[in-house]
């Protein structure tokens, strides 16, 4: 009797926690939202022979909407990075597309330069609030399967980075700029995807809230982490560094070496963007 009443009292071991699942809706949801987002951004540069011509721009002048919208885009994110991981930000994601969408309406509208100017940094402005806290969604809907989720996240971004030539050329290019407004439909629909996106989020981060942070065991010196991350920044920087002067002119160089029309020069340039996302 007395042996059993020792095994009675013997303390359980606790059970193993459960692993996360992948919550592939979300990851769906998210690269989905990357896709229009990143389609948004390429029908600008798609349309810089259309800009060209209704304002006689120099290639100067053309060079200049494209550095407008790679500042907006590039060197606002680290910042937005930095703020979103002191304080977690779940409704940035729809405000961001709200920013693109504003910057959709004002180039579909714009009657000078300097309009045109404005938009692609409203459209800048969006992405670099976009991408920080999306990638960070795609982390935690991945259950630990960080590698799958952050393939998903990058497929749909760069296909929708390819996907806005074609769309440029069969709906822009015919009827002129003003049909930009109809890519207003698909900022809309990522809003509201984002949204639901946020919901969900928000929802995650009072759940874990209150839980310890798992410990950062950091084996590298700090000197040789800045020097890795230096130099990949570097060839991050030279990498879009070509590939932004490539796609800025490679139309104008299509319709001034072989004669292309507009709408041509941007299925060649969708086939370019599209070897690009391939390879990547």
């Amino acid at each position: 009797m007395a042996i059993n009443q020792d095994r009675s009292t013997l303390v359980r071991p606790a059970a193993p926690p459960q692993k996360a699942r992948t919550s592939f809706g979300i990851l769906g949801a998210i690269s989905l939202s990357h896709l229009l987002n990143d389609m948004i951004q390429s029908l600008i540069l798609a349309i810089y022979p259309l800009l060209q011509a209704e304002f006689s721009l120099t290639f100067v002048q053309i060079g200049m909407i494209t550095l407008t919208f790679q500042l907006t885009s590039s060197l606002f994110q680290p910042v937005i990075g930095y703020i979103t991981d002191k304080r977690s930000m779940p409704w940035s994601l729809p405000v961001g597309m709200c920013f693109t969408l504003c910057g959709l309406i004002l180039l579909a509208l714009a009657g000078s330069f300097g309009m045109v100017l404005l938009a692609a940094a409203l459209v800048g402005t969006g992405s670099s609030v976009f991408h920080p806290e999306s990638s960070r969604v795609a982390r935690m809907a991945s259950g630990g399967r960080h590698g799958l989720a952050q393939s998903l996240f990058q497929v749909g971004g760069n296909f929708g980075s390819s996907l806005g030539p074609l769309l440029a050329a069969v709906i822009i290019a015919p009827y002129g700029k003003g049909n930009v407004a109809w890519f207003v439909l698909a900022a809309l629909l990522a809003i509201v995807v984002l949204s639901q996106i946020s919901r969900w989020y928000a929802a995650q981060h009072r759940m874990n809230k209150g839980k310890p942070k798992p410990a950062i065991v950091n084996p590298l010196p700090r000197k040789k982490v800045i020097l890795a991350v230096g130099i990949l920044l570097m060839l991050i920087f030279s990498k879009y560094f070509y590939m932004a002067s490539i796609s800025s002119y490679y139309t104008f160089y299509l319709m001034h070496k072989f004669g292309l029309t507009v709408q041509n020069a941007q299925l060649h340039l969708f086939a370019f963007l599209f070897a690009v996302a391939a390879g990547r």
